[in-house]
């Protein structure tokens, strides 16, 4: 799957401005009965959905809410992945490249990476696969201070020029979070972002931030980690709008942001994540490839990818970002994404028919 970067059809603005396609346009396709479902699923959820779909063989989308500003959590490991393999193609570092890790690189998460210690040398490709396959947030940091985090912004500024918000390392998410309870929070280290992220009870967390600052709980400001987490989100901080971050799919899956060999490389690491299994993917046909990077922090859960079947051939794929937010659990969320893969299904986008 996903073995070559698609080719943009130099003629597709001929071709959409034919009678045949014309016509097309102006029967009854995909779009209504998709989005007529994505309204019933917002409707039905605590929480809110954003969407938005486009399919890359005709370029006709569908969006809900896409406009707004959503917090993409580890999606935005993907353009770090892009600014990685942008260094391989320069010749500055390969796949086999070993880089050693600081005590600073150790960030909460999944991923076998923690299992490692200070000094442990892990190289390009394990740290890029760990990070997109199983959301490694210390695989993460520790490329991202192989590039810098300047470079990820500015690679992003270049293939999406609107619609991103800056982006930062996962640590510097925590520290951002936690300094809306006391200032000196900035100055956490990776391990002690660990041992907060032990502490499961959201009272136990602020107990042990007090002592790892070495102040008296009541030094801490008088909010809950809930209202912490609300504030840094409305600093905008790794979000986007999902219109932009489908963009950024769409140039890596048209080889405008790698090379040929590296965007096959980074579409099949991605068609190989672990995580969200209860997702989009859930919903989608059995046959169903999906290259794809899921996101998910308290309060917030994304998943975004390039959906192809058996029975689209060799037609381009259906590009999806989803996200929700708001205070519902973890499988409710899940259970919206699956929903919206099911409406995908549904809809007749992800089949031949639809296809004009």
């Amino acid at each position: 799957m996903f073995h070559r970067p698609l080719v943009r059809p130099l003629i597709i603005a001929l071709a959409l401005l034919s009678a045949a396609a014309q016509a097309d346009a102006t029967r009854p396709g995909w779009q209504e009965p998709l989005l007529a479902r994505l309204q019933s699923i917002a409707a039905k959820q605590d929480g809110e959905l954003g969407v938005y779909v486009k399919d890359l063989h005709s370029n006709l989308a569908v969006t809900l809410h896409a406009e707004e500003l959503w917090y993409m959590a580890s999606g935005i490991k993907v353009p770090v992945a892009i600014t990685v393999l942008r260094g391989v193609e320069r010749g500055d570092w390969n796949l086999d490249t070993r880089l050693t890790l600081a005590a600073d690189d150790f960030v909460d998460g999944a991923g076998s990476t923690n299992q490692y210690g200070p000094g442990a040398q892990v190289s390009v490709r394990a740290l890029l696969e760990q990070m997109i396959i199983y959301s490694d947030n210390t695989a993460t940091d520790r490329l991202i201070r192989l590039v810098g985090i300047d470079a990820v912004n500015q690679l992003v500024s270049e293939l999406v020029p609107e619609g991103f918000e800056p982006i930062t390392s996962l640590a510097d998410v925590r520290r951002h979070i936690y300094r809306h309870l006391h200032p000196a929070a900035e100055q956490l280290g990776g391990r002690d972002l660990i041992r907060l992220r032990q502490a499961r009870q959201d009272n136990e967390r602020l107990d042990k931030l007090a002592s790892l600052l070495h102040v008296p709980r009541a030094q801490l400001a008088p909010i809950s980690l809930n209202t912490a987490y609300t504030r840094y989100y409305s600093s905008n901080l790794n979000a986007a709008r999902l219109t932009a971050f489908g963009k950024l799919l769409e140039r890596l899956a048209y080889g405008e942001a790698l090379g040929a060999e590296q965007t096959d490389y980074l579409l099949g690491v991605m068609s190989r994540v672990k995580t969200g299994s209860k997702r989009i993917i859930a919903g989608l046909p059995k046959d169903a490839r999906y290259a794809h990077k899921t996101g998910t922090q308290r309060a917030r859960i994304c998943d975004s990818g390039l959906i192809e079947t058996s029975l689209r051939g060799t037609a381009e794929p259906v590009l999806v970002v989803a996200c929700v937010r708001g205070e519902l659990s973890l499988a409710k969320a899940e259970r919206t994404l699956r929903q919206v893969g099911e409406a995908l299904n549904k809809s007749g986008v992800l089949q031949r028919e639809a296809l004009n």
